[in-house]
């Protein structure tokens, strides 16, 4: 049996959220005529703490509207040089929403965040001759930092600091559900941080599809322009908001069982190559192996040979992603394949 472990993207549907799936009430989405929709959308705008949400097909193109609904064309978002929205997403703020970006790198692996980094780049009224800064973007977790939950107390800086200055927050919060499990913090504090705040469905918490838009009423009825305008309108689309709704209800809590095979995967990869990765540093579900001179796609297809299935990032950069789909017994048998592709001798 295989054991995937490149993304939490790859589980699928348990039986009871397809039968709630199957289950659901549905009407016409574009006309918010969904009452399936309309519910997953008020519960998570209610755990995030802002007026209302919006239902998406995917996190990037949630991401897009939330920018855009911060940023006109020709201004300028602040991002972390590894931010998804700067990274993965395909150059769609740009090509689309005529949004421009300047990032930061402060030389952390982890990519935690430091708040006073992106406040001294504000430029937010920067007359006819620079770019003028208009949001700020930060992710929780972080992706490509290896799953590293921003600390609370950097985002409130961040929020005030921003306030002052006139310039807006939207959080990339595809996977805030494994902040919170990690940390305790409750989402409407996380939410309260920002003012468009994404949040995914089909990666920790196992909905085949969909993420969330969360912000005020007044944002979230431009943004049903522009999901519109981008061609995400839905139709009955419940039977997918039903499977949220059931991720939230069922799925939620066990990401500790993530994390804590995540954290396995890290100390047992460490034991095979020291230097590797830092268990300590794996606080979700997110494992960065650093590979040195062995280098990350021979390993990655070593391990595939034997049915373990990694993302090779980089040259010499692995990534692990332990999710719904992954027991005790498939993370002990991906740990001993891995830490056995570790321990070969590097070719001369």
């Amino acid at each position: 049996m295989t054991v995937d472990l490149r993304s939490d993207t790859v589980t699928r549907p348990t039986p009871a959220m397809r039968a709630a799936m199957a289950a659901a009430e549905v009407g016409d989405d574009v006309y918010g005529e969904d009452p399936t929709v309309r519910r997953l959308e008020r519960r998570v705008a209610a755990l995030l703490g802002h007026e209302d949400a919006l239902f998406f097909p995917t996190g990037s193109l949630a991401n897009l509207v939330g920018v855009r609904l911060l940023v006109p064309p020709g201004a300028e978002l602040l991002a972390d040089c590894l931010a998804h929205v700067v990274r993965a997403e395909l150059g769609g703020h740009a090509a689309l929403g005529g949004v421009t970006t300047r990032t930061w790198t402060d030389g952390d692996p982890s990519r935690a965040l430091d708040p006073e980094v992106p406040l001294r780049l504000m430029t937010p009224a920067a007359g006819p001759y620079l770019v003028s800064t208009a949001a700020v973007a930060v992710e929780n977790t972080h992706n490509f930092g290896g799953g590293t939950v921003q600390a609370i107390e950097a985002l409130e800086r961040v929020r005030t600091g921003t306030r002052e200055a006139g310039v807006a927050v939207h959080l990339d919060g595809a996977r805030l559900w494994n902040a919170r499990v990690a940390t305790g913090v409750p989402l409407d504090r996380y939410g309260a941080c920002a003012d468009t705040v994404s949040v995914c469905l089909s990666k920790g918490l196992g909905a085949p599809v969909g993420s969330v838009l969360a912000a005020s009423a007044t944002r979230i009825q431009q943004a049903r322009v522009l999901r519109k305008r981008y061609g995400g309108g839905m139709r009955q689309v419940g039977v997918l908001a039903a499977a949220g709704l059931h991720a939230l209800d069922h799925h939620m809590v066990r990401l500790a069982d993530d994390h804590r095979r995540a954290r396995l995967l890290a100390e047992r990869c460490a034991e095979a190559a020291p230097g590797c990765v830092d268990p300590g540093r794996v606080a979700t579900n997110i494992v960065v192996v650093d590979t040195g001179r062995r280098p990350a796609a021979g390993i990655a297809a070593a391990a595939a040979a034997q049915g373990v299935l990694v993302a090779a990032l980089g040259p010499t950069t692995l990534r692990l992603v332990t999710h719904l789909d992954i027991d005790d017994e498939s993370t002990a048998r991906a740990a001993d394949v891995l830490a056995a592709a570790l321990r070969r001798p590097v070719a001369a």
